[in-house]
Parts: C-alpha cells; sequence; structure tokens
C-alpha cells in the first residue's frame, strides 16, 4: 500500500500537470513492479526466494534498464506524454521504491550486481504516521484538475510531510541507540555488535539486538519510559547443528540473517531463528519469533520450511505494543 502510493505521488510530480491523473496511475503502477520479485520466489526453494528478494528488481541497474523499456511501450498507447516522459515516470517510481525499502530492516541490493543489502532500519516496513500524509495528499489532488495550482500543492504537501516525517525517524533512530547504548554499558555487558529498529507501525517504542559472544540480547525502549532498560538472553545454540552447520544451504541462511540467528529445538525438529525481526511478543523471553524455519534433511539435502504465523500472536502484539509504547 505505501509504495503504491508513493510511486502514485511520485508520478503526479513528474507528469500530473501534464496527463493528469494517468500519471499517478502509471506511478502506482511503477511503485508495485519492483515487489513482484516475491512471485518469482514462489517457483524455487525458500532460501533461494529469501536471497531473490529485494534482489534486482530493487537495484539502480534495474531502474536504468526497466524504465526505457516500459516507458516506450507507454507511450505506444499513452500520446500525451513522450516515451522519455513515461521512461522518467517509471525511473522515479522504482528508484523512490527502492529507496524507502532501504530504510526498512530486510535491505535492498541497490548496487546489484554486488552483493550488498543497504538497510538502515529507521522505519518499520508498514508506518501509518509515513503513509496517512501521503494517502491525503493525492486523493486530495486527484480531484483536482490537472492544471489546478491545488492539485500540486495537496500532492507536494503530502510529500513534505512524509519525507520531513521519514528524517524525524532518522533522528529518533540515533536518539535511540545512544539510550541502548548507555543501557549496555551501565549494565555491565561485553558486545561486539547492536542493531536498533522501530517496532511495528509506529517510531516511539524501538528494539535493540546486541550481539554477545554465545548468546543475543534483545530490549526495547520507548521514548516514554523512565525505568531502566531490560534485555532479554537468547543463546545463539549454533551447536545444535551439528555435521549441518557448514553446509550451503545453512551458510547462505546465516548469511541472508547478517548472521542475527538462533537454533532452537522443539520436538526433536531443528528450527532457524532469524533474530532481525525479533519476536510475535514483547513479553521478556517470548520465543515465537517473527520469521522461524524448520529445517528438514532428506537424501543429504537441507530444507527450509517457514513455520506458520498464529492470528492470535499478532493481535495480543497489537494489545503489547500499545501498552509498550506508553512507557515502561
Amino acid at each position: 500500500m505505501t509504495q503504491i502510493v508513493l510511486g502514485a505521488a511520485v508520478g503526479e510530480v513528474v507528469l500530473g500537470r501534464k496527463v493528469g491523473n494517468k500519471a499517478m496511475l502509471y506511478g502506482a503502477i511503477a511503485g508495485t513492479i519492483p515487489d513482484l520479485d516475491v512471485f518469482v520466489g514462489n517457483f524455487t526453494d525458500v532460501v533461494t526466494a529469501l536471497e531473490i528478494h529485494r534482489g534486482f528488481s530493487h537495484s539502480f541497474v534495474f531502474a536504468i534498464l526497466a524504465a526505457p523499456l516500459l516507458g516506450f511501450f507507454i507511450s505506444l498507447y499513452e500520446k500525451k506524454a513522450t516515451w522519455r516522459e513515461w521512461a522518467w515516470l517509471m525511473f522515479f517510481g522504482f528508484v523512490t521504491h527502492s529507496l524507502l525499502d532501504a530504510q526498512t530492516t530486510w535491505g535492498t541490493q541497490l548496487f546489484w550486481p554486488f552483493d550488498l543489502r543497504v538497510a538502515s532500519k529507521n522505519i518499520f516496513v508498514i508506518d501509518p504516521l509515513y503513509t496517512l500524509p501521503l494517502s491525503i495528499g493525492v486523493i486530495c489532488a486527484m480531484f483536482q484538475k490537472k492544471s489546478s495550482a491545488k492539485r500540486k500543492k495537496y500532492n507536494r504537501l503530502g510529500l513534505i510531510i512524509s519525507t520531513s516525517y521519514l528524517l524525524l525517524t532518522i533522528v529518533l533512530k540515533g536518539f535511540t541507540y545512544f539510550k541502548f547504548e548507555k543501557a549496555i554499558e551501565n549494565q555491565g555487558i561485553t558486545y561486539s555488535e547492536i542493531e536498533t529498529k522501530p517496532t511495528a507501525l509506529n517510531s516511539i517504542l524501538w528494539s535493540a539486538n546486541v550481539k554477545t559472544t554465545e548468546s543475543f540480547l534483545i530490549g526495547y525502549y520507548s521514548l516514554f519510559d523512565t525505568k531502566p532498560i531490560h534485555f532479554s538472553k537468547y543463546p545463539k545454540n549454533h551447536e545444535l547443528l551439528g555435521n549441518l552447520k557448514n553446509n550451503d544451504k545453512i551458510e547462505r541462511m546465516a548469511k541472508i540473517s547478517k548472521r542475527w540467528y538462533t537454533i532452537s529445538e522443539e520436538n526433536g525438529e531443528l528450527y532457524f531463528n532469524d533474530l532481525r525481526y525479533g519476536t510475535l511478543s514483547l513479553k521478556p523471553n517470548a520465543t515465537n519469533f517473527v520469521f522461524s524455519y524448520k529445517i528438514d534433511t532428506e537424501n543429504g539435502k537441507v530444507y527450509f520450511t517457514e513455520k506458520p504465523k498464529e492470528s492470535r500472536d499478532a493481535k495480543m502484539l497489537l494489545t503489547e505494543l500499545w501498552q509498550r509504547i506508553k512507557g515502561n
């Protein structure tokens, strides 16, 4: 939804005055196309699908190659703008999509084919405070004539407010990072790495993953907190993999997770837990991880199957988020 609205707003900036609402329509399409890589993942195994996601289709190379081609095809039946103008609309739709994704937790291969995922982790993948101003601006502009000054004003105002909020999240990330760092120091914790990110749907409550020698720590901090930060401990348990530790697919999954993963055992089954996204509960030492994969072996080959999420966990998380945002 967010990428569709952003694409529409960008399309309006590029060609709204010339082609009216069709600029929003094609901008929304451009904002959707990069995420079609999820469908490609349906035809391959879990590990390869995760590697593909936000890869080539989110890169500058893709934008440079695909935008002129799509612009040309659009210009064959949309004659009010040239193929170059349509190409620019598609290009900016692709690029803004990828730049926004690069600010979330998963990361984006902006510089494909180089194996480098950019992930600044300053905004959650869905944040109403970012999407709402964009949506209001686009909807208000949509009902104005294409030559109307109000149309341009509404759309740009939505973009200005949402972009300002995006910049604010970067400031909040720096502020909360300092709070986590100070808490770790005060608690005498020896660590090698720390990563922070906002929790779901907001930028008030932040979480931190802390890497130590034998385990990971997860803590939360709200801008309204008055008490010290508590960290839950998650042993790495990588030794549970045994001989599988050097398996190619295990190594690829470790690389995907940036080595922020634990191994757990349930009923004799091994699970790979990607800690970058934490758990579906804010309770201390919760174990219902957002992304957990069962590890199966057959004929010497390793297979991953994502553990299904329970809808009740998601509902409970929303309740816990609301309570925790208000402070500890």
